[in-house]
């Protein structure tokens, strides 16, 4: 574990000025760092959450296992110093931080190269350790607690494990095998690399840190858990990897039975002297919080109707057992070992216990406390505070970390100069010691924890409009109507089905009205407005949130402004008993005039109704306009296919001058077009960078569609893998409903997978043909496009030369109207429509002299049209559906 603190080995000479090693010291200390670092900015680093565990488990606490359990191996064997010399350990502790620099990088980038070769360096440093490790229990004598070192090899034979799945989750699997390999990794590397190394250690750690006799039985019953740690983990590891339930289960449940059986000899020196300093709060803490997340884990593959569903919101378990479990643990063995390990008398000691000690318990309630309720379903606004809070705990060890290492190494400068008086100095240190090492319970740093946690539940509900964007105003709407002086509380939940539960509600006239909203849809996002703009946030499964209306003395009318869901029938009214009626009631600020959506209420960043997005004739696209690069990919070699497509919001220009928020598949609207041959595989991860939530659902494979396109909620992913059996230009697009508002947003595109033997053509182009709405209940597009922006290809034409033949793979991605494809001009001698060629092809189907003058596509279909140019010039492309192209659908192709 990280510390300033001096070298284990015991030569002088060996020993810098002021007790530090660099290589043992800065480190894990720096990981720490960044990983508070990235806490503060997440919301602006991709991957964030991924990182911070990797830079605390991988980074931090990798680090400090491999220094501090060969300073406790070192102590217990009492080896000779020249087995495993510093020089030695510092070469293989640079060596493990080019790796965790290496997977930390290639991880986010996708440099599956970068990744496989950081995760081999970890490997090869760790079981350089676990060699040096076994060479000094060859050379030690027998003695006692060689336990711990066996503790400690197990441990490292199960990071080799752990590692290799990481590295295979990197390159990708479907998401069932995905979410097997996710479990098992953790497993590993959480419960053994890290749990097994902790079990050893504070067999005799813990009750050095309360100062008090071990329990006798300890090693004992260190040596009979060993096994069984080792053996339900490699069980439940292989029940992960197999999808077997209930193998998985046993193990996990053996593994915390022989965690509880040897956790038993730390109840005895507990009851003897209970903790009294940071150091022993913080390890038992996570040792509570490892219990915790290990019955987190029994629970979730118990309960949980299959494998994938058992990593659904896995960052909670995350949670426990890196912040809970791994960073407390390593907190308070750090603020007993440095002063310990610096040395320097009872003095000294009690210098850096007193150090660390500063505003200790404040400390430990404001980490424990807050992550506890923080994993309760509390509004997103509370968790915020509340998760915040526990960062500033945690942040708060590293300035106390440095500032307690600089008075130990100070305090021990000093009594090396001072003239010594042994009697005098004895009796001093002894009396100081004690009255350090028997502190009276801290009440008021107990009582400032309790006050700060109050406090962030009090600013929770506060500051959550502010953290959501959202108005969250509590405003009363303008009415004559007489308060009654009573309250009425009504409990709304949003449903899966798009609906309020209640819908609609009745309110005495002048009573106080406040509505208590909570979302139970897994799937997405919802919210509450009301027609006097009094709204709540938007809510992700689980969350809730308070809307005071204020005095009513009028009808009201409220839905969700999550793009579409109103037009769902998402809405919700409001009936006042001895009121003025709808049609009585004053006009309120913002008020429609019940027609079909939002209009004027659209969501922040969205294009409102269908007027905003007229466009104008006049318009024209500047010269240098870059359109969508309408080139087929090309094929390569390759049969698996590994993409990653982000979900993201984009400010996009759709027409000259006009702009709209596209919810985009890798930063496009529409997204990338994928290009294989029939048998191909394709690995799809789906991270959801969006607002809110989104899904996938690919036509050019085959499978039940329950989980892989199931919508996920902003943060998450999933990987959805399938094989093209059957050759076509297939769409791909959210299946989140409702579809037609996810699709006209710009969640859509194409995966070419060609037909055995096509022919090569000089010329291939993709042209997805899709509709943008300014209100999609609407039912009359404002644009119509070809790849995603009216009339680009009028600007930044296509080419082509004549007696070239050029192929026009066409997909009608709608999400309402037709499509018939016409190359003014020209003539199609090859159509190929929904998996059969109509006109020409290998069997030349109607004869050479046949034609095609327009491929006629409905919504979710699509094929490919061939010709060649007879001669130069400028032949237009267009929707021949005259209403549709006139808005856009519109291109060039430019003949030289």
């Amino acid at each position: 574990m990280t510390s300033l603190a001096p070298s284990p080995q015991p030569a002088p000479k060996a020993r810098p000025k002021g007790g530090a090693w660099a290589m043992r010291d800065h480190p894990g200390l720096l990981w720490m760092i960044t990983a508070v670092i990235t806490a503060a900015v997440h919301p602006f680093v991709p991957d964030a959450t991924w990182l911070m565990v990797h830079m605390v488990a991988l980074g931090a606490l990798t680090h400090s296992i491999m220094v501090w359990s060969t300073h406790f191996t070192v102590s217990l064997l009492k080896n000779h110093p020249d087995i495993d010399v510093r020089a030695t350990q510092n070469r293989r502790l640079v060596l493990l931080h080019l790796g965790i620099i290496g997977v930390l990088v290639g991880v986010p980038t996708t440099w599956w190269w970068l990744t496989l070769a950081g995760a081999g360096a970890v490997v090869v440093a760790v079981v350089w350790h676990g060699w040096q490790l076994v060479r000094r229990l060859r050379g030690a004598l027998p003695g006692r607690f060689r336990i711990v070192v066996h503790h400690y090899l197990a441990s490292a034979a199960f990071l080799p494990v752990g590692a290799t799945l990481g590295v295979l989750l990197a390159r990708g699997y479907s998401e069932e095998m995905h979410a097997r390999m996710t479990l098992a990794h953790s497993l590993v590397n959480v419960l053994g690399w890290v749990g097994i190394t902790v079990a050893g250690t504070l067999i005799t750690l813990w009750p050095t840190i309360l100062r008090v006799r071990m329990d006798p039985a300890a090693e004992q019953r260190a040596t009979q858990a060993l096994p069984g740690l080792v053996a339900g983990l490699s069980l439940a590891v292989v029940g992960a990897l197999a999808g077997w339930r209930w193998v998985l289960l046993v193990g996990v449940l053996g593994y915390l039975v022989a965690l509880l059986w040897t956790g038993r000899s730390l109840l005895a020196p507990a009851r003897a002297k209970p903790p009294m300093h940071f150091a022993s709060w913080s390890v038992a803490a996570g040792a509570v919080w490892f219990l915790v997340g290990i019955a987190m884990i029994a629970w979730r593959v118990a309960t949980a109707p299959d494998m994938t569903a058992m990593t659904v919101g896995y960052g909670r378990v995350a949670a426990v057992l890196i912040v809970g479990f791994g960073l407390q643990v390593l907190c308070g063995a750090l603020s007993h070992l440095v002063p310990a390990v610096i040395g320097g008398g009872p003095k000294v000691v009690r210098v850096g216990i007193q150090a660390f000690d500063r505003m200790g318990m404040t400390r430990i309630v404001i980490i424990n406390v807050p992550l506890a309720l923080s994993l309760m379903p509390v509004p997103s606004g509370t968790r915020v505070v509340l998760t915040t809070l526990v960062l500033i705990g945690l942040a708060a060890f590293i300035p106390i970390l440095l500032i307690a290492v600089k008075r130990v190494v100070v305090a021990r400068r000093e009594a090396a100069t001072s003239t010594p008086h042994p009697r005098r100095d004895l009796e001093l240190g002894r009396s100081e010691a004690a009255r350090v090492l028997d502190p009276p319970f801290p009440r008021t740093q107990l009582m400032a924890g309790v006050t700060l946690v109050a406090l962030a539940l009090a600013a929770g509900p506060v500051l959550q409009p502010v953290l959501d964007g959202g108005s969250g105003a509590v405003a009363a709407p303008g009415t004559s109507v007489a308060p009654t002086g009573e309250t009425t509380t009504v409990e709304v939940v949003a449903q899966e089905d798009m609906s309020f539960s209640p819908s609609s509600i009745e309110v005495p006239a002048g009573d106080r009205l406040v509505i208590e909203l909570t979302n139970e849809d897994d799937g997405t996002v919802h919210d509450l407005y009301l027609d006097d703009e009094t709204s709540t946030p938007r809510l992700a499964k689980g969350e809730s949130a308070t809307l005071d209306v204020g005095i009513v003395g009028d009808d009201r009318e409220g839905w969700c402004t999550v793009s579409g869901h109103k037009a769902m029938g998402m809405t919700f009214d409001i009936a006042v008993i001895g009121g003025a009626t709808a049609g009585d009631a004053p006009s309120q600020p913002g008020a429609t005039d019940g027609s079909t959506d939002a209009d004027a209420h659209s969501t922040p960043g969205e294009t409102s109704g269908g007027d905003a997005l007229a466009l104008d004739p006049g318009e024209k696209w500047p010269e240098d306009h870059e359109a969508y690069d309408a080139t087929l990919p090309p094929l390569g070699d390759e049969t698996t296919h590994r993409v990653t497509l982000r979900v993201q919001d984009v400010e996009m220009e759709v027409a000259p001058g006009v702009t709209q928020t596209r919810w985009t598949f890798g930063d496009t609207a529409p997204g990338p077009v994928l290009h294989g041959r029939v048998g191909d595989t394709f690995v799809i991860t789906l991270v959801n960078d969006g607002s809110i939530g989104h899904s996938i659902d690919f036509h050019a494979g085959a499978l039940a569609p329950d989980r892989p396109m199931r919508t996920i909620a902003p943060g998450e992913e999933l990987t959805y893998t399938f094989t093209a059996e059957r050759a076509g230009i297939w769409m791909y697009h959210c299946s989140t409903m409702p579809l037609s508002t996810h699709i006209a947003k710009g969640m859509h595109g194409a995966v070419v997978i060609e037909p055995p033997d096509l022919p090569e053509v000089d010329r291939s182009y993709v042209l997805t043909a899709s509709e943008i709405y300014g209100d999609t209940a609407d039912g009359t597009p404002a644009a119509t496009t070809f790849n995603g922006s009216a009339f680009q290809y009028d600007a930044d034409q296509l080419t082509a030369k004549v007696g070239e033949r050029v192929r026009f793979w066409v997909l009608d991605a709608g999400p309402n109207g037709p499509m018939s494809f016409h190359v003014i001009g020209g003539q199609f001698d090859t159509v190929w429509r929904e998996g059969a060629y109509t006109v020409g092809g290998p069997d030349q189907v109607g004869g050479p002299s046949t034609g095609s003058q327009a491929l006629g596509l409905l919504p979710g279909q699509g094929g490919f049209v061939e010709l060649a140019f007879p001669e130069p010039g400028h032949y237009p492309f267009v929707n021949h559906v005259m209403s549709a192209g006139e808005k856009g659908a519109h291109g060039i192709v430019r003949v030289r």
